[in-house]
């Protein structure tokens, strides 16, 4: 009964709480947070993209493609690995959070938004691949341009449905967070904006090494984005209410 003593009654006034404990992450855990989040999102981006590429390499070894469904068996192989990488790229996020919230939700809300949003983003980054291959050689220099633009927008607005999962988790733990769901469109748009300036400066790398280097840099800014803006996000998130607890 004594611990109880301590907790804020529910008519007790919120101002009367520290102002620390009224966040999601306790301001004297924020730089260890970024940290460990930022890592774990990168480790989660590399083990998952090796684990995602082993599983299909076993799965063309185990089970060869039957004659006359090559692309059945491509589409299948593809989809299996994705959620690979998606399991472990949410698994390790939510090694870091589930201190804070539901880790298995977060890894579940995690892997789903960002199954969902690949696949949408990639049925209309294909249709309007198939727009531009359709054109062919009708097409001019600003089309080409334009279908790029649709392009990237379609990848940026499939942030959108990452952002949708992951706010039904959150919004059980914390107040005023409708602005999460555009969060992950703001990351995708910066991992745009970093992919087209890295095209810009690859001609000045030596040709020998340019494919290494700027598919290295273009695969680990990718993954720091997607670590530290969540990251911050979450640091900005507050409590539905205020909870007492021991780290």
């Amino acid at each position: 009964m004594r611990a109880d003593s301590n907790r804020p009654s529910h008519g007790e006034s919120t101002s009367s709480i520290p102002k620390s404990e009224m966040f999601l992450i306790p301001r004297s855990q924020v730089r260890l947070f970024l940290l460990k989040f930022t890592f774990m999102t990168l480790l989660g981006w590399i083990v998952g993209g090796i684990a995602s590429m082993s599983s299909e390499k076993i799965l063309l070894d185990i089970l060869p493609p039957v004659v006359g469904e090559q692309l059945t068996w491509y589409s299948w192989k593809k989809n299996f690995s994705t959620v690979v990488f998606a399991v472990i790229f949410g698994a390790d996020q939510a090694f870091v959070i589930h201190r804070y919230l539901s880790g298995w939700l977060w890894m579940l809300a995690t892997s789903m938004g960002w199954l969902t949003a690949n696949s949408i983003s990639t049925v209309w980054i294909n249709y309007i691949s198939s727009i531009a291959s359709s054109l062919h050689k009708n097409i001019s220099t600003q089309g080409v341009f334009i279908l790029g633009i649709l392009s990237t927008c379609a990848y940026i607005i499939s942030g959108v449905w990452m952002g949708c999962f992951q706010w039904f988790v959150l919004r059980r733990y914390t107040t005023r967070v409708w602005w999460w769901i555009f969060l992950p469109s703001v990351s995708f748009l910066l991992i745009s904006v970093v992919i087209g300036l890295l095209s810009l400066v690859q001609r000045f790398i030596p040709e020998v090494l340019r494919s290494q280097i700027v598919n290295f840099s273009q695969q680990g800014l990718t993954a720091l984005i997607l670590g530290i803006i969540p990251a911050i996000g979450l640091c900005i998130l507050k409590r539905n209410s205020p909870i007492t607890r021991e780290y």
